[in-house]
């Protein structure tokens, strides 16, 4: 009961709808995410057939860049969309909108002009990413959208969710731009990444992406929001740890220090 009214304090109230699908998110991307612990990955990156028991004459695969431009274009149009579906609304629908459209923009910027790739992706694995980024851009803008004319929480987060959110794409983008910098155009070998944060983790780009994440969802203050924040950091809290198993059979020297996605935590 003291949790229930918690809750109201933070987030707006929702409909069964969404309720239900809240679920959805953290219990397939918790799965995911708990599936990479145990050495079943998705397949891309370095990770390519890595764990993967069907042979891989058998599987289909696109460029990493290919897959990851149709990755994120659904989720940007589907945000994009929202503007001219859903015109009117107070400002942390305004906001709501334009973060999570902004997100998934730089997304396919960096895809174009940022990252280095040097291996594939299995469309088996592209198709439930794309569907998940898709369905969770929807539905953050759809319950935004339900919550239009309800009493607003007693706790208002909008702005610390905004700054949060700059915060966290901010990182996430100059993260990836030192992992740009290890690679010439025509290198595809892996190296230790080095600079900003990976000093100390392996995956700070993931970490700032969580909190930009976090800042999405304190900005709307929505249990649908709310949900894609906490299946993103178990995904990625799972992908991060072994991303460090990763580099630590192929690197001798790799630090045992640097820890995988929290600083001196985890």
């Amino acid at each position: 009961m003291q949790m229930e009214s918690t809750l109201l304090k933070l987030l707006f109230p929702s409909p069964f709808l969404i309720k239900a699908m809240s679920a959805v998110p953290v219990a397939t991307l918790g799965y995911v995410g708990l599936s990479e612990v145990r050495g079943k990955h998705m397949q891309y990156s370095k990770f390519l057939n890595i764990g993967e028991k069907k042979p891989v004459e058998k599987t289909i695969q696109v460029s990493s860049r290919t897959g990851m431009l149709i990755a994120y274009t659904p989720a940007f149009l589907a945000g994009a969309a929202s503007f001219g579906l859903f015109p009117n609304g107070d400002l942390r629908f305004l906001l709501v909108k334009s973060t999570l459209t902004f997100h998934f923009f730089k997304r396919i910027l960096e895809v174009l002009f940022v990252h280095r790739y040097s291996g594939g992706m299995e469309v088996e694995s592209l198709i439930p990413i794309t569907l998940s980024y898709f369905t969770s851009s929807v539905f953050v803008i759809y319950a935004q959208h339900l919550a239009q004319g309800l009493p607003e929480p007693a706790i208002d987060l909008m702005h610390p969710g905004l700054l949060l959110f700059l915060i966290g794409i901010s990182g996430n983008f100059y993260h990836h731009c030192l992992l740009s910098k290890l690679r010439s155009k025509d290198d595809r070998e892996y190296k230790v990444p080095k600079g900003g944060l990976f000093d100390i983790v392996i995956c700070p780009h993931y970490l700032f992406e969580i909190l930009g994440i976090l800042g999405i969802s304190l900005t709307a203050q929505t249990l649908y929001a709310s949900s894609f924040f906490v299946g993103t950091t178990l995904y990625l809290s799972g992908r991060s740890y072994s991303t460090r198993r990763w580099y630590l059979s192929q690197f001798k020297d790799f630090p045992k220090d640097v820890k995988a996605l929290i600083p001196l935590v985890f």
